[in-house]
């Protein structure tokens, strides 16, 4: 019986033993599969971890590409920006009542600091997050000198744009601010942003971002559990990579000429608003867009106050709008050199016989005024003396097809393709149009077209290229404001050259001809331009014009200038020098009456500036 008994036990116990040595077996083989999995398949997760628990990474900014003018002026860099942040796990309770009281901030300010690293979720306590940025100069020495007692603290120095020329070209190099979170979705480099860096917005440093903001760079340091730097060699079991330097951004070169820029300032001083642009005849390349009133690049990359926004916003001579390409005016009798070409190239008209002007046309009740009686004049004297009736005469022959059809070969109606901004197209009507939108088509609509007026709209950048044609023969180029493009190492890039869209097709004699007749509308006497010649200076050859506005009469916003809303614009435009063309022009004085007396002298003047001799430096 003892001997049964004991076999039993023994059956029982082989049994219990196979189910323990499989249990054994099995939280072993666990065991060694796990560590064979933290050990080799995830070997670099878990070192990445390890190693982030003593090493803090600090990002390192790029510096974005510098802007200079075709002189080599500079136009958009950066300067030393002092930004603070802080790894929050790493601070300590009083460490923040510590900070409030070195950056001097008041209770409302240190509780707001409070609260924001409260509120912060746990996956973001061990990661750095900006507490201020661009910090003044005592704060900065204030942090720096106790920096060594706040382990959870760095001051990180980011360079940040400045605009040495304030407002000047503001529109046309545009501004930065924060990226928003559409920014970061839609970049095509999930890398390339990060909340609270920053990002052109409009102008060039929106157009060419992905050349001017280089790459951002970073440096690891080894830390102690509390954060804070260790001297020393780093410790051999770290295989990270330590430092990467940030690659800068390429440096832009324009063809803008920012003393042309200061020139053009100085002689609008008198006027509140207005345009101007100056283009080389030869290559299309702009010297100057020049656009007044405009914001300050420096104000909006710092950031707007909603007071400071909504008196922009509500200014009545727009700031906020490029008046150079985005805007559109009547263009007035600077469009009278269209009528003039478009006769004299289809054979319409005998530029020699002349037509008696009584100051008015009549046609059937309505009278068409003239600026004056001017007597008995033929084609080269309506263009000098600027008479309405004259072209209003021609109109009737030429008829609004043939003027839209040559206006369009001079680039009228259509896109400069500048390729900055948002740039408006102008607009011509048609017989067609015409006929849609007012039921019948009457003739005035052709003269009012002839004159610049009725619903002709142009920009003052589609007027300079038509005049720049107009002068070196009729070439119709592509306007352009960028030269060349260098890397971060100095060496060239890119290099633009000049793009042709078309040739007018209008015959040299008839372009020699208009061009003979707008000189002497500056240097005759009985010229419209002739009070604003340089006498002893640079000869300009160019058209005055005078464009009528809608009336503000009767609407809300008449005030005590009203007045002066309701003045007609003034334009300039032509070419010079007159001997031997080099730029042209346009120049438009928002209200500022006839152009002869408001846009011409500025654009002679600035000519001068720009063109003349220098003037003798001063002798002891």
């Amino acid at each position: 019986m003892i001997t049964l008994s004991q076999r039993r036990e023994v059956g029982e116990f082989r049994k219990r033993y196979r189910w323990m040595a499989l249990f054994v077996v099995l939280v072993f083989g666990g065991i060694i599969g796990r560590i064979a999995q933290v050990q080799l398949f995830q070997r670099d997760r878990w070192s990445g971890i390890a190693q982030e628990n003593i090493t803090k990474t600090l990002e390192l900014p790029a510096t974005r590409g510098i802007i200079r003018d075709v002189e080599g002026r500079v136009v958009a860099s950066n300067r030393p920006s002092y930004d603070v942040y802080a790894t929050p796990r790493l601070l300590r309770a009083d460490d923040l009542d510590r900070i409030a009281s070195l950056m001097g901030l008041d209770e409302e300010q240190s509780e707001a600091l409070r609260k924001r690293i409260a509120e912060l979720p746990a996956s973001r306590r061990s990661q750095q997050i900006e507490l201020f940025d661009d910090i003044e100069r005592d704060q900065l020495a204030a942090l720096d000198t106790h920096l060594a007692e706040l382990p959870g603290l760095d001051i990180v120095t980011v360079p940040l744009r400045d605009y040495p020329y304030s407002a000047l070209g503001g529109h046309l190099i545009g501004y930065l601010n924060e990226v928003n979170e559409e920014d970061l979705s839609s970049a095509s480099d999930p890398d390339a942003y990060r909340p609270g860096d920053r990002i052109g917005r409009n102008g060039l440093e929106k157009r060419y971002e992905s050349l001017l903001r280089g790459s951002r760079g970073f440096r690891r340091v080894v830390v102690d559990a509390r954060g804070r730097a260790l001297e020393g060699d780093r410790p051999s079991s770290l295989d990270v990579q330590m430092l990467q330097k940030p690659v800068p951004g390429h440096d832009l070169q324009l063809t803008l000429d920012m003393r042309l820029m200061e020139a053009f300032d100085q002689a609008f001083r008198p006027h509140p608003s207005g345009a101007a642009v100056v283009v080389d005849i030869h290559t299309g390349a702009i010297r100057a867009l020049y656009s007044k009133p405009v914001y300050d690049p420096n104000e909006m990359s710092s950031g707007l106050s909603t007071a400071r926004y909504a008196a922009l916003t509500n200014d009545p001579f727009r700031p906020l709008i490029d008046k150079t390409i985005y805007e559109t005016y009547f263009p007035g009798s600077t469009f009278k050199v269209v009528t003039a070409l478009a006769a004299l190239e289809d054979g319409v008209v005998d530029p020699m016989q002349r037509v008696e002007c009584l100051g008015f046309l009549k046609i059937g009740r309505q009278k068409f005024r003239c600026s004056k009686r001017h007597e008995w004049v033929d084609l080269y004297d309506a263009i000098v003396q600027s008479c309405n009736v004259y072209f209003w005469e021609l109109a009737e022959e030429v008829g609004i097809e043939r003027i839209n059809r040559f206006a369009r070969a001079l680039g009228f109606a259509e896109r400069t393709g500048i390729g900055v901004n948002s740039e408006a197209k102008g607009f011509l009507a048609t017989r067609e149009w015409y006929e849609r939108h007012y039921g019948a088509f009457r003739i005035g609509y052709t003269l009012n077209t002839a004159i610049g007026q009725g619903n002709t709209r142009v920009t003052v950048l589609q007027i300079a290229m038509a005049y720049a044609a107009i002068a070196n023969g009729g070439t119709l180029y592509v306007p352009q404001v960028l030269q060349n493009v260098k890397a971060p190492d100095g060496s060239l890039s890119e290099t633009f050259q000049p793009r042709i869209i078309r040739d007018v097709g209008i015959s040299p004699e008839h372009l020699e001809m208009v061009r003979r007749a707008l000189v002497d509308v500056v240097h005759e006497e009985g010229g419209t331009a002739y009070r604003a010649r340089n006498e002893d200076g640079v000869r300009v050859g160019g058209k005055t014009g005078t464009a009528q506005v809608v009336s503000r009469r009767g609407r809300a916003e008449e005030s005590t200038s009203a007045w002066y809303l309701d003045r007609s614009h003034g334009w300039f435009a032509g070419f010079a020098p007159a001997e031997d063309a080099q730029v042209a022009f346009a120049v438009l004085v928002e209200h500022g009456g006839s152009g002869g007396a408001s846009a011409a002298p500025i654009a002679t003047w600035v000519m001068q500036q720009y063109l003349g001799e220098p003037p003798p430096e001063a002798t002891e």
